[in-house]
């Protein structure tokens, strides 16, 4: 290939797919939570799996015929799909206050909107371009539908993009997702269920994924508000709350593969020097990555650094919210250190700090939090503090991503888009191999990049 990017990626056909089945609560308004309108600001979940092609049905059927009757097997399992996950195919709507100044928003399922897909082919790219670490960003960031996630200024926007794009030899599924509407574990719940209604060819009364609880949790304090219509933001206008995306200077995006064996040599040197037991295998692995990415940066030894850790809040409540729930349930913990005292000491000491702040995200502190945000509402992405830098860890290996199978066999790889793409920015997927495999997906400027590729504590470990 002589040139990759999205010059390469030929658009043919775009449709909106609505639910199979229109049932009584799509005619409702959904009131959000502070977990929802949290991530206002957020870019959309932008994840997507790659396959190999397999064989034609026939010898002698012609590979048009049979691409045509992949997309429609998928336009057809999605309207099944987004029966039960009928919040996607709504809109954000707000109401606007003037007296006193507020925004309410709230998610609108009155009109079922529907999900955008789009089918694409990708000239002369083959399953080993996308492989290729090099060509990471330029070749996948065009395999995602880019539908815009701020849409609370009166615009109706999809909340669900699916682009299947074609290769020579494979095919690409990625999905653009609100992040609004749910997180990881809401997105990963979605695409296997796809997945799995695809591969059964529409019986979805044999397939074995639980459907969706997507009735919102309210903490006592609001559903002791009578005729609760929603928090209202208190603000004037719309860009108080809402930011917009901002370039970022050019940036590298590698993928780092960690063997079963190496994750659990790193979890058993953390716990060893921490003299513990209690360390996970992402914290052990999420402190690797932070004390590398500061040594790299020559980050001052008086100068504060810190690595935030997105967690699944569902189970922390008590009692726990069902792993089935729909929504947003995702918090934010942070480990924080001088860069001196974060590589002055060991791995274990780095970890240790992370599993502390983990082990802190008790029922208490869940409900104290939402309670503040009512108070004092904030919203990710969290920017950095002037001086400060930091890693933030997202998406998990524990994400069941290569069991969704659309009836091609096991996916090669998962890949993500450039929604969310900044320094120090890490997303981990299990490994394709499993058995406690991970693969790190890190975004750096490139002389960053360059230098970790030759860190010898970093390098040594996977």
């Amino acid at each position: 290939m002589s040139s990759v990017g999205s010059e390469v990626v030929r658009i043919v056909s775009t449709c909106t797919i609505k639910p199979q089945c229109i049932i009584e609560e799509t005619q409702e308004e959904f009131n959000l939570t502070p977990w929802d309108l949290s991530f206002l600001s957020a870019e959309p979940i932008q994840k997507g799996l790659l396959f190999a092609k397999t064989p034609s049905l026939s010898d002698h059927e012609n590979p048009m015929n049979s691409m045509i009757k992949i997309i429609e097997q998928l336009k057809n399992s999605l309207s099944l799909t987004l029966s039960h996950f009928y919040p996607l195919c709504g809109h954000l709507s707000t109401r606007k206050q003037d007296d006193p100044p507020s925004y309410t928003v709230f998610l609108d399922c009155s009109d079922s909107q529907g999900a955008e897909f789009i089918y694409a082919i990708a000239e002369n790219v083959t399953v080993a371009d996308i492989l290729n670490p090099l060509n990471v960003p330029p070749i996948v960031r065009s395999f995602f539908a880019l539908n815009g996630s701020k849409n609370h200024d009166g615009h109706t926007q999809p909340l669900l993009a699916v682009q299947v794009t074609e290769l020579v030899d494979g095919y690409f599924i990625g999905c653009s997702f609100n992040h609004v509407v749910g997180d990881g574990t809401s997105f990963w719940h979605f695409f296997s269920t796809w997945a799995e209604i695809c591969r059964t060819k529409g019986n979805v009364e044999s397939i074995s994924t639980v459907p969706p609880i997507t009735e919102r949790w309210f903490s006592e304090e609001e559903q002791q508000q009578e005729d609760y219509a929603g928090f209202n933001l208190p603000f004037s206008h719309h860009d108080e709350f809402i930011e917009r995306t901002i370039a970022s200077p050019p940036l590298s995006k590698r993928i780092f593969h960690f063997s079963a064996q190496s994750i659990a040599q790193l979890k058993t040197k953390a716990n060893s020097e921490a003299c513990t037991n209690k360390i996970s295998s992402l914290q052990a692995l999420s402190a690797l990555v932070w004390r590398s990415v500061t040594r790299v940066l020559g980050v001052h030894e008086e100068q504060e650094t810190a690595c935030r850790l997105l967690v699944n809040d569902r189970l922390r409540l008590n009692p726990p919210l069902s792993i089935d729930y729909f929504g947003c349930s995702a918090g934010s913990v942070a480990g924080i250190a001088k860069s001196g005292e974060l590589l002055g000491h060991e791995l274990g000491w780095a970890a240790w700090l992370l599993h502390e702040a983990v082990a802190s995200r008790t029922d208490d502190k869940v409900r104290q939090w939402l309670n503040n945000w009512l108070k004092n509402p904030s919203f990710l992405p969290v920017r950095r503090v002037h001086g400060q830098t930091m890693v933030s860890i997202g998406s998990s290996p524990r994400f069941d991503m290569y069991g969704c199978e659309f009836g091609w066999g096991k996916a090669i790889a998962v890949r993500s888009g450039s929604s969310v793409n900044y320094s120090g920015n890490v997303w981990l997927y299990p490994g394709r191999e499993g058995g406690g495999s991970v693969d790190l997906e890190l975004c750096l400027p490139q002389e960053t990049m360059s230098a970790l590729e030759s860190d010898e504590e970093f390098t040594s470990s996977h």
